[in-house]
Order: structure tokens, then C-alpha cells, then sequence
């Protein structure tokens, strides 16, 4: 049986040279190879393109790299959760690259199968499509995306024995599964390291022949950053409440559902186990539970894609974020309920950035508003300052064309029927007059 060779931090990241290409598995700081990436922090390694969901956190993993001035350019998803990563890029000191979740990880998928890219309806019609090739497939427009390759993998697993089989704990195969078939060479981060045998074959997520050395680091508390705890105390306004409780009525026993970031989060909160409802999470998960009641972090449970520690119902499963959106992309998500920037009445979306606003990240939003089988976007009916949300075309940058089912706002409830924007609830608290104020779109009246 094949020996991997362990190696220290040192050894490892000696191996990375000015210029490569690195690839950084983890969602947030879960799963991440911190112990790596603070080793490399550690060298005077630089001009290294850095690949990953997310640029850790401030001063943490990638973060750390960032602040040494180690990055020429990052590649991500969701920069956002790095506040410095996010000015870096939009004051130009550093370069980068966006690419929706869905689409970064079926690109590293691709590159570590030897495949040159792949065609897919998300982020069609959107300004991250611009310059790409595009092509209408099965009437669907849909945008070329090159596969991913790196000179060097850093990834996490939970166990490793000696002949590089890797297992991973619950949400953190995220990028990790991927990126280890997609780099020349994969240095892996381990919890513990034992002997062969011990990790039974059906237990491997990773066979030992894509993983080159090991290095043993220990996770601790200080290395999860956000996610190595949650408080259960939040305080929520009755008119976001009344958004999630409209929101559920629309959910049916025995469909999977996706919920964003924001007031859909709370609709989490309102089901029960009897409900019946499957709730999906695009960094891994099938059965999402509860937020934990003791305060726990993600050192003892999973987290969602809000990056938040959560429980794990009876019958649910774990798998990497590739797989999680070929749920998505191939419409086994029956419902995803959404936040909004704004909504048009042509059902076009746009909640991803505004410009001038340090937001830059897209996340999962692309695949799930043109994946999911329907789409509900829940959100404030105006801006703070009275701007209305709900507008005859949308004029910040658009997450998805002609993909929105309903809209939840704290005023009324607007469905898509027969393709026109129609008022079809007032919510409590509303009026029809104060609807009508508010909302700039055309719409038609349909109300129950």
C-alpha cells in the first residue's frame, strides 16, 4: 500500500513558490487549512493567486496572506465576509476574479477531471457573463466556464491514514473534495493520522492517490473564527417575522428548500420537524437542523451557508459543495427563498452588489435563482430612504433575468402569473393606497 510522507508546517509550505497558483480549500473557516496558510504567512512567498470560496477572514487564513501583501490576485465566490480582501479589490491593489459558488466549484471539478470547461445557465444574462463565450443550449442561454487548475492544493480533512485516504467531518468537505483532485500538488492538513485500515473504504471521501504529503495540525476554537461559536439571543421586528411566517406557507412536506442570508434565514426557525420540510445548504447539507441550543460552535456541530453552527436532523447527509449544486443546477431544490435588492416586473433579480457599497460577493445567489424549481424573494418594500424596491427594470446588477415566482415584502405579497406582476396580498400593517405609493413597477391587482 502506498506510503504518503508527513511532513511538517515548514516542509509544506516551502513547496508553495513566488508566483504558483494556490488553491485553499474551506467555506469561511471551516474546513480550512488555517495552520497552512498562517505557515505560509510565515515565508516571503509572493505573487501567489490565491482560489477559495472566500478569502478567510480578517487576519485569518487567506486574510493573513492579504495583509502580508502575499496576493497579486484572489478567485472567489464571496469576499464580502473579509472586509480588507473586499477594499483590496475595489481600491485595485489586488486583482481579482468573481465567480458565483456553483460555478467555482464545478470548475475545479472539471480541471481535476481533465475536462476543459462546461456550459452553464448561470450567471447568464449578468455582468460576470460579460466577455465569456455564451451559447444557447436546449433554448437556454448559457455561459462557458474554463475548468480550474492549481500548482498547489492546501485543504483540511478530519482523518487521513497513512496512505492518504482522507475523511471528512460533517459540512467540511465543502472545496476540500475538489480542489484535491485539482492541483499538482496536494498538501493536506489533518486532525489525526492513523494507521491503514483503520478508516473502513466505505468511509473514504478522498482515495490516498490524489493527496501527495500530510501534515497533522490541530484545530482549535481560535482557528474557526466566526463559526467557533452562536448566540441564541436575537431580537427580530414583527414586520421581518410576518415575511418569514408568509414565506413558510408556501413550503409543502417533502420539499427541499434552500434559504438565504437574511430575513429568510428566519423561516428556519419556524419549522418544525413535523413540517416535513428539507432544508438544503449550498456548503454541504441535506436535513439542516436548528440553530444548537448550548451555545456550541462549529468544533461540535455543522454550519450552514450563512456560516452559522446549526444542528443535524434524523436523516440527513453530508456531501461537498459540487455535488450541492449539481443539486441546485439540476433542479432537485424545490423551493429557494431569497433576499432582494430589487425585483422588476419582468421577474429579473438583483441582490448581489451595490455600487460604491463594499459588497463583493455573489455566493450561491446565481445558481439558486436559475436552479431552483421556484423562487421567493423576501425583502423590505422600500430602501430606507423610500427608493421602492419593486421598479419597472432594475437598475443594480442583476442576479438572475426572468426568474422570480413571488415576491414577500413587509407590505404585500406580488406573484408572477402568466408572466405580469400581479398584487395578489397586502400584508398586516399595509394598505392598498400605501402598496400603491410605494412600488414604481406596473403591476396588475389580483388580491385574494
Amino acid at each position: 500500500m502506498k506510503q504518503v510522507p508527513q511532513i511538517s508546517l515548514q516542509e509544506a509550505v516551502a513547496m508553495v513558490k513566488d508566483g504558483d497558483i494556490l488553491l485553499q480549500g474551506g467555506f469561511g473557516m471551516t474546513g480550512n487549512p488555517v495552520h497552512l496558510m498562517h505557515a505560509l504567512a510565515e515565508t516571503s512567498t509572493k505573487n501567489l493567486t490565491f482560489i477559495g470560496n472566500n478569502v478567510g477572514e480578517v487576519g485569518i487564513g487567506g486574510g493573513r496572506l492579504l495583509r502580508n501583501g502575499q496576493l497579486k490576485k484572489m478567485i472567489g465566490s464571496f469576499f464580502t465576509s473579509n472586509p480588507e480582501a473586499v477594499k483590496a479589490a475595489q481600491d485595485g491593489v489586488v486583482d481579482y476574479e468573481l465567480l458565483p459558488q456553483g460555478t467555482l466549484a464545478e470548475a475545479l471539478r472539471a480541471g481535476g477531471a481533465g475536462i476543459g470547461g462546461f456550459f452553464t445557465p448561470t450567471s447568464a444574462g449578468t455582468a460576470l457573463a460579460e466577455g465569456r463565450e455564451t451559447k444557447v443550449l436546449n433554448g437556454v442561454e448559457q455561459v462557458f466556464i474554463p475548468g480550474i487548475r492549481g500548482n498547489v492544493a492546501f485543504i483540511r480533512a478530519w482523518k487521513a491514514d497513512t496512505a492518504g485516504n482522507l475523511q471528512y467531518r460533517m459540512t467540511e468537505q465543502n472545496f476540500n473534495r475538489a480542489m484535491a483532485t485539482a492541483a499538482d500538488l496536494v498538501i493536506v492538513e489533518v486532525e489525526e493520522i492513523v494507521p491503514v485500515g483503520e478508516i473502513k473504504p466505505e468511509f473514504v471521501h478522498t482515495p490516498g492517490s490524489y493527496v501527495d504529503y500530510l501534515v497533522q495540525a490541530t484545530l482549535t476554537l481560535d482557528d474557526l473564527g466566526s463559526s467557533a461559536s452562536v448566540s441564541s439571543s436575537k431580537k427580530v421586528s414583527e414586520s421581518r417575522m410576518n415575511m418569514a411566517k408568509r414565506a413558510l406557507k408556501e413550503l409543502k412536506k417533502g420539499d427541499v428548500v434552500n434559504l438565504g442570508i437574511g430575513i429568510p434565514t428566519l423561516v428556519a426557525d419556524l419549522i418544525s420537524e413535523e413540517d416535513g420540510i428539507i432544508l438544503h445548504t449550498e456548503n454541504g447539507m441535506l436535513g439542516v437542523g436548528p440553530a444548537p441550543t448550548d451555545g456550541g460552535g462549529a468544533m461540535d456541530y455543522p454550519v450552514n451557508a450563512g456560516k452559522i453552527p446549526v444542528t443535524a436532523l434524523d436523516g440527513s447527509s453530508y456531501f461537498d459543495s459540487a455535488d450541492s449544486f449539481a443539486m441546485i443546477r439540476g433542479k432537485h431544490v424545490d423551493v429557494a427563498v431569497m433576499g432582494g435588492l430589487q425585483v422588476d416586473n419582468v421577474a429579473n433579480l438583483a441582490n448581489w452588489a451595490v455600487p460604491g457599497q463594499p459588497l463583493l460577493g455573489v455566493g450561491g445567489a446565481m445558481d439558486l435563482a436559475s436552479g431552483a424549481k421556484k423562487l421567493i424573494i423576501t425583502m423590505m418594500h422600500t430602501e430606507k430612504n423610500g427608493d421602492a424596491k419593486v421598479v419597472n427594470s432594475c437598475d443594480l446588477p442583476l442576479t438572475a433575468i426572468k426568474a422570480v415566482d413571488m415576491v414577500i415584502t413587509d407590505k404585500a405579497v406580488f406573484e408572477f402569473i402568466n408572466g405580469e406582476l400581479t398584487l395578489t396580498e397586502i400584508m398586516p400593517g399595509s394598505t392598498l393606497e400605501e402598496v400603491r405609493a410605494t412600488t414604481t413597477a406596473n403591476f396588475i391587482e389580483d388580491l385574494k
